[in-house]
């Protein structure tokens, strides 16, 4: 099941929230082309452990995702959500 695109004002808002959390440092560099970089800082250095964890468990569970999703979609086609 694919992601959808994200489109560049979604991308730099959750870049924004992520950077006013303390999760990450935006450096924007003048010289040359004109470019921004971001980088995880310790905070959410922190975070990358319970990502892998979650990671794990849905690739674990995807198959079992896919179908509840599959089947709320196809009861909510039909009316029977609620």
């Amino acid at each position: 099941m694919p992601l959808r695109r994200v489109t560049p004002k979604v991308l730099t808002q959750s870049l924004r929230s992520l950077e006013r959390d303390g999760l990450i440092k935006r450096t924007v560099h003048a010289q040359g082309p004109p470019h921004v970089e971001y980088e995880l800082i310790p905070l959410g250095r922190s975070l990358l452990g319970p990502i892998a964890v979650a990671r794990a468990w849905a690739e674990q569970h995807w198959e079992e995702l896919v179908e509840a999703r599959e089947s709320y979609d196809d009861a909510a086609r039909l009316g029977h959500t609620g």
